[in-house]
């Protein structure tokens, strides 16, 4: 059974038919979408470049000829490991021989947030149509939160004509991850945009007149009014179904560095945090590739028995934002180094590597395509950080 049908869960059942696995496989998905990928929600979809059914995963077809005993429109509400057995909402229950926990995560929110119009987060498809939607009558959006979703749905409000300001407590767009320098290239490349960026701030209480927020109050006092907030400060993994079964959970399922929880339950995606050998540390990663690589990792050890292979991939994720193509390998947050070896912040194309316990950790490309997948090579070899950065 599969608990989950987003990325990581169609790529277990697809993994499983692809090695033969001919028994049934129960999928369940809290949303009554067909499987689609996430990334394009903050892009694409949001800009309206996209209709909905270019974000399916598989055509309808596809779904069908892998033989699925799919429930769409049903969440698990509980588990019984003892009896191998998921309680579900809709007031049934599902029995199994390898359960994989693929639920993901759901957006993190302000506190005292819900019920309020105008108010957004931008996790599911229908999130995403529905701040489309607003943005289409809205003339001012804050953004609260510069991460990834945040900088990519500020820049995408942008070019679409909305005034946007975006409020983060840290000093600079996805500054935390890549470390200020190149936050301080995003930050200028917003601000070039036309977006107000309110760095080094949270957010005290939103504005609200009438059930309809009309913007925010910052920790500081300062009022930002606008007609619509996106709230893009995270997410939570969804693990709430679990209490009280024999599943360890902290952030995340926590797994061992095959993504197995406990005794037939895996865990894959954003829900699952494992034991990464070759980084020598737990990970919980969310992003679509790793939710991918990591449903055909679990499929496979479910098949291979004693032969099962602990998982150790090195992510990726890639980011659009205005004309700018940013990818990262590997992990470069809490990195001891950081060196520009081609390129430069000022062209808005460069290739920048991340030193951690002597070696390389990380690569990171802002319009260097080719550069940046050959950057992987380092990574993957454990390059030693003197082999590429010379002093002096």
């Amino acid at each position: 059974m599969i608990a989950g049908a987003s990325v990581a869960g169609l790529s277990v059942a697809e993994t499983l038919r692809r090695e033969g696995f001919t028994g049934r496989i129960t999928m369940i998905g809290e949303e009554k979408h067909l499987p689609y990928d996430r990334p394009p929600l903050s892009k694409e979809i949001l800009s309206g470049k996209w209709p909905r059914e270019r974000a399916w995963l598989r055509q309808p077809a596809a779904i069908d000829a892998l033989g699925l005993d799919l429930r769409l429109g049903v969440r698990a509400t509980g588990l019984d490991d003892q009896a191998r057995r998921v309680r579900l909402s809709d007031e049934t229950a599902a029995d199994y021989d390898e359960l994989v926990i693929a639920t993901g995560a759901r957006a993190r929110r302000l506190p005292g947030t819900g019920g309020i119009a105008g108010v957004h987060v931008l996790r599911t498809l229908d999130d995403a149509f529905a701040l489309r939607e607003q943005l289409q009558m809205a003339q001012r959006l804050v953004v609260v939160g510069a991460g990834f979703l945040g900088a990519e749905a500020a820049s995408v409000a942008t070019l679409g004509g909305t005034e946007v300001t975006l409020v983060s407590d840290i000093p600079a767009p996805l500054a935390d991850v890549l470390g200020p320098e190149l936050g301080s290239m995003l930050l200028d490349v917003h601000l070039a945009h036309g977006v107000k960026v309110l760095a080094g701030t949270g957010v005290r209480e939103l504005l609200v007149d009438g059930g309809r927020t009309h913007g925010v109050r910052l920790a500081d006092g300062r009022a930002v009014h606008a007609d619509a907030v996106l709230v893009a400060i995270g997410s939570v993994p969804t693990v709430d179904w679990l209490a009280g079964s024999g599943v360890e959970t902290g952030n995340g399922v926590v797994c061992d560095r095959y993504c197995q929880a406990a005794p037939g339950v895996w865990a894959a995606g954003d829900v699952a945090s494992w034991e990464h050998v070759g980084f020598g540390e737990r990970l919980r990663i969310e992003h679509r590739t790793n939710a991918a690589e990591q449903g055909m990792a679990v499929a496979r050890n479910i098949l291979a028995g004693d032969e099962r292979k602990p998982f150790t991939p090195i992510p990726y994720i890639w980011s659009d934002q205005y004309d700018l193509k940013i990818q990262i390998h590997g992990l470069p947050r809490g990195a001891e180094g950081f060196a520009v070896t081609e390129g430069s912040s000022d062209e808005r194309s460069l290739l920048a590597l991340y030193n951690r316990n002597g070696a390389v950790r990380a690569a990171v490309g802002v319009n260097r395509i080719r550069a940046t997948r050959q950057a992987r090579a380092l990574i993957a070899k454990n390059t030693p950080w003197t082999e590429v950065v010379r002093s002096g």
